[in-house]
């Protein structure tokens, strides 16, 4: 792998409604490098495989089964998750990524290498209990 001295952040599923939005606001930084693939490789499992593990981060903009599969394939451990689907929201191990829920969250999150996205219909219910 190059030596790199911006943080890198690869979207697996960048061709869908919530991974053009990331790439969208993402592209906008310049103090971290963006990862992708070709549209004509963002199918290829192994292309898939090396960025996943390449990335500092990897964010999972996929269905639940495939963002579950996607998981399986990270083998690096020092690379850090974002899945912003359901499938990890209540695994153990996974941080529920809702900086709101208490004043530790937002140093839980961002200590963790394992974030699940909290989806707009359980933050909504939740802030309103909280």
């Amino acid at each position: 792998m190059p030596e790199r001295n911006k943080p890198t952040v690869y979207i697996d599923g960048d061709s869908g409604t919530t991974g053009l939005q990331i790439v969208q606001r993402l592209s906008l930084r310049d103090d971290i490098e963006l990862l992708s693939l070709g549209a004509d490789r963002r199918r290829d499992v192994p292309a898939r495989i090396e960025r996943l593990n390449e990335a500092d981060v990897s964010v999972l903009c996929l269905p639940d089964e495939a963002a579950v599969e996607a998981v399986t394939f990270v083998k690096n451990e020092r690379v850090r998750i974002i899945d912003a689907s359901t499938a990890h929201r209540v695994t153990p191990g996974w941080v529920y990524g809702m900086p709101e829920y208490d004043e530790s969250r937002p140093e839980v999150i961002a200590s963790a290498d394992r974030v699940s996205n909290p989806g707009c219909y359980p933050m909504g219910a939740i802030a309103l209990m909280a």
